[in-house]
């Protein structure tokens, strides 16, 4: 099948949980043939070592609100068109897969009122890579009848009545961007009465090989996690599902300390070399 690239034009591109091999083949076809990538924080370095041409330009438009280091969608809109005016072939590079819990519909307007061609690739969200990765099938058949994807890093974000809800359906809940707010997420349900029969599992750095998972009671988690700052990223499920870690996990806990994901200040560029990436702010 011919994949060749007709520039300009903007690719917004998955590049999946965090494991470089679970990107997909056509993700990675198009990545070797653009001359710039706009990449986020939450995409592996391997991936950029490995398959980006080493003539691309590479910019760092990540966001990582609990640092202040985020680079405004203003500021990334206006790269994208930028860019893909100049006659070039553009990546927008993101942790994943592109089209949850990002910026992705800011980015389609812009595409769209400036007539830029564009195309959508999926990849591996962090849900399904980190459930996969802890041997824990989201919808088991007798333990899940559906999955919900949630964020809670702000309180007024879901309603008393739904909050009533999460506690008493058979779905598992996936929370993104919640480890801030844990201890908090962990006694509104507790207040909620929520089933005994469902535990609550923290993912760290999903695929990864740092990848750590700690799973709890509801009751027993203050005492097993009091104090514990969960590395980023982190997800929170919660469910019926979670009792199946411990029978079929595959993937023992990383031994090792550190962080995949590195942070780079707001703003920084990555300039690629033949041997290494040199960030500058």
């Amino acid at each position: 099948m011919n994949t060749s690239i007709k520039a300009p034009k903007v690719y917004l591109i998955g590049a999946g949980p965090g494991n470089p091999d679970l990107i997909t083949v056509k993700a990675v076809k198009i990545i070797a043939e653009a001359d710039v990538i706009m990449c986020d924080r939450l995409v592996s370095p391997e991936i950029l070592e490995t398959y980006v041409s080493k003539n691309a330009e590479i910019i760092y438009v990540g966001k990582e609100c609990s640092k202040n280091a985020s680079t405004p969608q203003s500021v990334i809109n206006s790269l994208m068109v930028d860019y893909a005016r100049q006659n070039k072939t553009v990546v927008r590079l993101k942790g994943g897969d592109v089209s949850v819990f990002s910026n992705i519909l800011d980015e389609l307007q812009t595409l769209r009122e400036n007539h830029i061609p564009y195309e959508i690739i999926p990849g591996i969200t962090a849900a399904l890579g980190a459930a996969a990765y802890a041997g824990m099938p989201l919808t088991a058949r007798g333990y899940a009848t559906s999955v919900r994807f949630l964020t809670y890093y702000k309180s007024e974000i879901l309603t008393d009545e739904y909050w009533k809800e999460l506690a008493g359906t058979d779905d598992t809940l996936v929370f993104y961007m919640s480890k801030g707010n844990l201890a908090g997420l962990v006694e509104k349900f507790i207040r909620l009465n929520i089933s005994d029969e469902k535990k609550i599992a923290v993912v760290e750095q999903a695929t990864t090989p740092y990848q750590k998972v700690y799973t709890s009671s509801f009751d027993d988690f203050k005492n097993n996690f009091k104090g514990k700052t969960f590395a980023s990223p982190s997800l929170v499920i919660i469910g019926k599902i979670v009792n199946l870690h411990e029978e079929f996990s595959w993937l023992e806990n990383a031994a090792e300390e550190g962080l995949y994901f590195k942070s780079v200040e707001n703003g920084s560029l990555i300039q690629k070399t033949q041997n290494f990436f040199e960030y500058a702010v």
